[in-house]
């Protein structure tokens, strides 16, 4: 990240309002661009945009190549003739609350596969080579993702270690024979993807001409229960049946007494390094194709990783073992001309994880809801934080500002108050003392911009239900809002560039 002076917002796609059960990458999410630009905003910082897996969670993903299809937008399918208006029809009237990822996936998939069919029918003949063009530049990733997801679809969607062995396995005959039998359901979901890619990039070109930056995500680690793991398990601890040998998870910290246990497999670092990390290079270079900035998540397990073995309920029983450190990231910049990456480094930090962060030059975050334990050195009350920093009034695993502070003991909201001017909004505030800290990028969740308590949080890390479905509503988005965020901004050295002449 560039050491001018930035501000923004993290949303998540799925959080966008509009008529379909879940936000889209349509109309809504050209609106939402425009207010941010509106806001004097820079950044717009999203979660991984890959198709959610188990729970629901971006960082649970099918792939972490492949984009979420339920963001597809009807309204732009109508626009390139892939719809008519009668197959949009009488729509389901989902309510405006929460994500309902099972009634949008049920109505889009239908919608989607209308549109293969017309593609396929010459109905819209212009984008066949389009079509045809990207499914052999993507191919090195997109062949198994397709393989992968029509297998799991002919599975009744078990896991891939409950399919017939020789397909688990990913064994050449058993593929061969797979891409032969569900050829038609393949291209349907390459035609899927072929749509999010050409809707996502169009949305990013609409962020450029705003001058806003889009701040992706990397997730540490890849889902058991992906394309990434059944079709490459060489680079991952995975036991003789293909199941992890050991666990992801971080030891107990602030977000739980217990730590949180993810049950990804871990990387074999070891046999990726022996290929000049080729792979795993080819899987950042992903999320940098969808995003102008890369947040790292789980960066201190690039220095060392919490491995929790096989079978164990919790991650409190578990050791540190080294990560790739330095050597991925020289091959890394060595690939891409850079590292365009912002560090994760929230959690149990210590000194080797500063220290790489450090050479390897990236800022890093620091989070107001974990500054006030009374600690004068705290690196995340707001006289400390860096410049080479990004500072967040939360994160989507922490509850709102207002959740937060409402949940606060007498003694520690009475550390909090020092640093607010009293009587005032409590959100506000917070976002202030963000916006005016030394750090080169602030960053808000939207719910703290709306000022929305508990009820709006995104994430609660250990609890597998409920989580990531949050969505604001049309009229959330007011002038006044804008023009009050656009004078804070302004006023803190963060105003955007002028029009036409984008930032960094």
């Amino acid at each position: 990240m560039n050491h001018q002076r930035k501000a923004g917002i993290l949303l998540h796609p799925t959080s966008l309002p509009g008529p379909y059960g879940i936000g889209d990458l349509g109309p809504q999410a050209r609106a939402w661009l425009d207010f941010l630009a509106a806001a004097g905003q820079t950044v717009w910082q999203i979660l991984p945009l890959s198709p959610a897996g188990w729970g629901n969670s971006p960082y649970q993903a099918l792939s972490d190549f492949a984009g979420n299809p339920l963001w597809i937008s009807p309204e732009d399918l109508l626009a390139d003739g892939l719809l008519s208006a009668a197959d949009i029809g009488d729509p389901p009237r989902f309510a405006a609350g929460p994500a309902d990822f099972i009634g949008a996936r049920e109505f889009k998939s239908r919608l989607l596969r209308q549109a293969h069919a017309r593609l396929r029918a010459g109905g819209v003949g212009r984008l066949n080579p389009e079509f045809e063009r990207f499914r052999e530049e993507e191919k090195p990733w997109l062949e198994d993702f397709c393989t992968f997801l029509a297998l799991k679809r002919a599975h009744a969607d078990r896991p891939w270690w409950e399919w017939e062995r020789d397909s688990a396995f990913f064994l050449p005959d058993a593929v061969r024979r797979a891409r032969a039998n569900l050829a038609e359901e393949m291209e349907e979901i390459a035609f899927e993807q072929f749509l999010f890619r050409r809707q996502w990039e169009a949305l990013r070109e609409h962020a450029r001409r705003k001058g806003i930056l889009v701040l992706g995500d990397l997730p540490m680690y890849c889902a058991l229960d992906s394309a990434e793991v059944w079709s490459a398990r060489r680079y991952f601890q995975v036991d003789r049946g293909g199941l992890p040998s050991v666990q992801a998870g971080v030891p107990p910290d602030y977000f739980s007494p217990t730590g949180q246990l993810w049950g990804n497999p871990i990387f074999d670092w070891e046999k990726l390094q022996t290929e000049g990390f080729a792979w795993w290079i080819r899987r950042a270079r992903a999320a940098l194709d969808r995003a102008d900035l890369v947040r790292l998540d789980h960066f201190r397990g690039y220095a060392a990783y919490w491995a929790v073995p096989a079978g164990r309920a919790t991650a409190e029983d578990g050791r540190w073992l080294p990560g790739p450190g330095e050597e991925l990231f020289a091959r890394l910049r060595q690939a891409i001309g850079g590292l365009p990456f912002l560090a994760e480094d929230l959690g149990v930090i210590t000194e080797d994880v500063v220290a790489l962060r450090e050479r390897l030059r990236l800022p890093g975050m620091a989070v107001l809801q974990f500054a006030f334990d009374g600690k004068p050195e705290n690196p995340f009350l707001p006289d400390n934080i860096g410049l080479h920093t990004a500072a967040y009034t939360g994160t989507h695993d922490n509850d709102t500002i207002l959740g937060w502070y409402r949940s606060l003991s007498e003694a520690e909201r009475r550390r909090a108050d020092r640093y607010r001017p009293g009587g005032g909004d409590v959100a506000w505030d917070f976002i202030r003392l963000a916006w005016e800290s030394a750090a080169e990028t602030a960053v808000c969740p939207l719910q703290d911009l709306l000022g929305l308590g508990a009820e709006a949080r995104m994430n609660r890390p250990g609890r597998a239900e409920g989580n990531w479905g949050w969505r604001f509503r049309g009229g959330d988005l007011r002038p006044d809002l804008a023009g009050r965020l656009r004078e804070l901004t302004g006023s803190s050295g963060r105003m955007a560039e002028p029009a036409g002449d984008p930032p960094g």
